[in-house]
């Protein structure tokens, strides 16, 4: 079974593991209360799937 998006794909927009995982569990608590999902018709049915979805499109990023 491969994850949509790939953890390859994602290290390209945030490097650190971490950070990565991090942003996207703070992203998948605020879609459980929101559902304001930032990309057009996503893949997955789970926040954090989303959430994931929304780092590899661009639209979620850690500020320097």
């Amino acid at each position: 079974m491969m994850l949509e998006p790939s953890i390859d794909s994602l290290q390209t927009k945030i490097k650190s593991k971490y950070s990565l995982v991090t942003l996207s569990a703070r992203r998948a608590r605020e879609l459980s209360e929101t559902n304001d999902v930032l990309v057009e018709h996503p893949k997955s049915h789970k926040f954090v799937g989303k959430a994931l979805e929304e780092i590899e499109a661009g639209k979620l990023y850690i500020k320097k």
